[in-house]
């Protein structure tokens, strides 16, 4: 199986929320060559976590750690997806279709094309992975099969 990771998501491998057990357990049983993310999810995450730790829901040192781990499966653990000029001219479609934000939207075109890929080689088609109901029930009137692990 092929995950397409979107931060809401792959955010709940390093900080402890719902849906934390079942993120890691697939990322467990997956290899890097099924967990694709964008390379903007780094950026992301990285906001995320300091968000979170700006807010009062994580310890300064708890978001040092959950970055310095982050990171490094940043640089080892994903196969990053770069921002084309194709994934950008969808996302902005996207945006006019859907309620979606920036980035939800280029996660949301980046997998769309990666899952045509996939199925033009004959092999089904990847999961996409959000904790985001509208970027889910965006996903799924594109036809991607979702997984929210809320």
């Amino acid at each position: 199986m092929i995950y397409f990771g979107d931060s809401s998501a792959l955010v709940k491998r390093y900080i402890r929320e719902t849906g934390t057990p079942w993120v890691k357990e697939i990322l467990h049983r997956s290899r890097r060559s099924e967990r694709l993310i964008t390379k903007v999810t780094g950026a992301e995450i990285a906001a995320a976590l300091a968000r979170k730790q700006r807010m009062g829901e994580i310890s300064d040192k708890n978001r040092r750690k959950a970055l310095r781990t982050f990171l490094q499966h940043f640089r080892r653990s994903y196969t990053k997806i770069e921002v084309s000029d194709t994934v950008v001219d969808l996302a902005i479609q996207l945006t006019q279709r859907h309620p979606l934000r920036g980035y939800d939207a280029i996660q949301l075109a980046s997998a769309m094309i990666i899952d045509a890929d996939i199925k033009r080689a004959k092999k089904p088609g990847l999961t996409f992975v959000s904790a985001d109901n509208i970027l889910c029930e965006a996903a799924q009137v594109e036809k991607l099969l979702t997984e929210n692990p809320n």
